[in-house]
């Protein structure tokens, strides 16, 4: 049995809403995985878990055939600070749907469900479908997608759900996050230090703010490198020992993270520390079929700078979905109606294109 278009749409929207209705920090999914589980089900489809983690096959799995992954998150972050309205409370305003993880990943997710069931009972298809909707996104935790990849068959080919406008994100930064430390003299405030490791922070921010690496992606563009933390003494008359910072690195597609970390530990005026390596950037080719489909229903390319689990895959991977990257995180998160609406029919449109194309 197929359902339309406009029937799944709705039915995309009216299980988004019953999800922001539900608190899902990250690691705290559960009801929300049961809701997804439930939903399924009501299609007929047959779900497994593992922990909060909800995914499925399409009815006619065939192991011949190479595999599919569409996946999201229905874990949120906090609350910002600045909502105005309940956060949980579901509701259409001029034509937005208001709630934490509407954006971010709500409306994505809920669209790749709709249109995993449209193609569940599909015999006539060059790939299996394999749905995963995933917990523990936001923290990065160890119960989320990297621990079901694990068990998982091989995945040849994936698109990862986030709010990228329903254009198609042919790669995605990669990340290190490091832990630098800047050393100096301690002393007592009153009297003369040469060695002042807070002193030596202005010079350092600045090493950190004009440096450039020399390869520069025509997808991604060059590797971007901003300091976001600083922290140093414990009062007033103690000069300190060190001052730390937190270095955010988004990496491109011209560079490993383990090269972008020797070139960094040789040059760096500071201590280092990597928190991880293991959030190298992800792409597609421009060429792949999954891509081309989407261009031939006018869709555009390009290269996002945030990151998200496609980051955890080692297969070629798109990032594609309804809503704005903005707006995720942001107070009063909305996504539009129409968004999830025209996300819906252009997820099946394009996997048409791809799922019966010859060429695969």
């Amino acid at each position: 049995m197929t359902i339309d278009k406009d029937t799944l749409a709705q039915e995309a929207l009216d299980l988004l809403k019953q999800l922001i209705a539900i608190p899902s920090l990250s690691e705290e999914e559960e009801k929300t995985g049961n809701a997804i589980e439930a939903w399924l089900k009501k299609f007929g489809v047959e779900t497994k878990r593992q922990y909060n983690n909800i995914y499925a096959y399409n009815k006619y799995y065939d192991e011949s055939k190479p595999n599919l992954l569409l996946n999201s998150h229905h874990d949120t972050v906090e609350p910002n600070s600045a909502y105005t309205n309940d956060p949980f409370d579901a509701h259409i305003k001029d034509g937005k749907l208001y709630g934490l993880g509407s954006n971010d990943a709500g409306g994505c997710l809920c669209s790749l469900l709709s249109t995993f069931v449209h193609f569940y009972e599909r015999k006539d298809l060059s790939h299996n479908i394999i749905m995963a909707a995933t917990g523990e996104e936001e923290d990065a935790g160890a119960k989320s997608l990297s621990a079901l990849l694990p068990i998982l068959p091989e995945i040849d080919v994936a698109i990862v759900g986030e709010p990228t406008e329903m254009q198609l994100a042919i790669a995605e930064k990669g990340l290190i996050v490091y832990d630098g430390k800047i050393l100096g003299t301690p002393s007592h405030a009153a009297h003369p230090n040469d060695d002042s490791a807070i002193y030596k922070t202005a010079a350092i921010l600045d090493w950190f703010k004009n440096y450039e690496f020399e390869k520069v992606s025509e997808v991604l563009g060059p590797v971007k490198i901003t300091v976001t933390q600083l922290n140093a003494g414990s009062q007033h008359n103690v000069v300190p020992a060190h001052v730390d910072l937190v270095i955010d690195t988004r990496v491109n597609d011209c560079y490993s993270n383990g090269e972008i970390n020797d070139i960094l530990q040789k040059e760096a005026p500071c201590q280092l520390t990597p928190r991880s390596l293991n959030k190298d950037s992800s792409s597609i080719s421009l060429d792949h079929p999954l891509v081309q489909s989407g261009i031939a229903l006018g869709r555009e390319t390009y290269g996002s700078p945030t990151l998200s689990d496609q980051a955890k895959l080692s297969c070629q991977s798109l990032k594609l979905g309804p809503g704005y990257s903005p707006r995720s995180h942001s107070a009063d998160e909305f996504i539009y109606v129409r968004e999830v609406e025209e996300g819906v029919g252009l997820y099946i449109d394009i996997l048409e294109g791809f799922l019966t194309s010859t060429n695969n």
